[in-house]
C-alpha cells in the first residue's frame, strides 16, 4: 500500500520575545492505513488524533520548537503513545513551552524516519531556530519545510535563536539541490515546489530578512 500525505490546518497563537500572535499551521499526517507519522502537532491534539483514526501513531516529529509547532505534541503522544522527535538544539525553545517534559528522541541530520511505507529524511536546516529540520522523502517527490522554506521565501529571523545568513545557507544548500519538481510542504500557507522557488534565491538575499 503507498503511503499518502493528508493535511490538517489547526489554529491557535504563536508567542516568543513577549509578543504572541493569531496563526493557522499546516499539519501534515504521513502514513498508510495502518500506521503514520505527524510533523508537527499543533495546537488541537484531539484535531489531529481525530485525523489519525485508529491507525498506530509511530512519531510525531517536530520541524523546530516554536510553541505553535509543538504545543499539542505532549497530550498527543500521551493519547497515542507516540514518540516525540525533536533535534537536540532546539531544546532550549522546548522549554519554554514544555519545561517538565522533555522530547522522547533526538533527531539527527541523515536519519530515516519510517512509517506506513514512507521514509522520511532529516535534513538539518538552521536559520529559523537552531534546531530546524526539514523532511524528504523521495519517493514522496516531497519535502515537509516547517518554517523554513515557504511559498514566497524563507521563514521569519527577525527574533531569537533566528539567523538570516544561516537559513539562507540551509535553504541553498540543503533545499534547493533536492529535484525541482519536489513538493513544498510547509508549516503555514500554501504548499510550493523547489523548482518555483530557487529562480528567487537572490532576490531573498538582497531583500535581507
Amino acid at each position: 500500500m503507498a503511503p499518502r500525505v493528508e493535511h490538517l490546518v489547526t489554529s491557535g497563537q504563536f508567542s516568543l520575545d513577549g509578543g504572541t500572535w493569531d496563526v493557522d499551521n499546516n499539519v501534515w499526517i504521513v502514513g498508510d492505513d495502518h500506521e503514520a507519522i505527524v510533523i508537527d502537532a499543533a495546537h488541537d491534539a484531539d484535531a489531529i488524533a481525530e485525523a489519525v483514526g485508529d491507525r498506530r501513531l509511530t512519531a510525531i516529529v517536530c520541524t523546530h520548537a516554536h510553541n505553535d509547532h509543538i504545543d499539542a505534541a505532549p497530550a498527543l503522544a500521551e493519547r497515542t503513545g507516540a514518540t516525540i522527535w525533536l533535534h537536540r538544539d532546539d531544546l532550549p525553545l522546548w522549554k519554554q513551552t514544555h519545561p517538565d517534559r522533555e522530547p522522547d528522541a533526538w533527531l539527527v541530520d541523515g536519519q530515516v524516519i519510517e512509517a506506513g511505507g514512507a521514509d522520511l529524511r532529516v535534513l538539518h536546516t538552521p536559520g529559523h531556530a537552531p534546531g530546524a529540520v526539514c523532511l524528504y522523502d523521495p519517493g514522496l517527490a516531497t519535502v515537509f519545510t516547517g518554517d523554513t522554506l515557504f511559498q514566497g521565501g524563507p521563514g521569519a529571523t527577525g527574533r531569537s535563536f533566528s539567523h538570516f545568513p544561516t537559513i539562507i545557507d540551509s535553504i541553498r544548500d540543503r533545499l534547493l539541490t533536492l529535484p525541482p519538481g519536489t513538493k513544498v510542504r510547509t508549516g503555514h500557507g500554501d504548499s510550493t515546489t523547489i523548482g518555483a522557488e530557487a529562480p528567487h534565491l537572490q532576490e531573498w538575499i538582497a531583500r535581507g530578512h
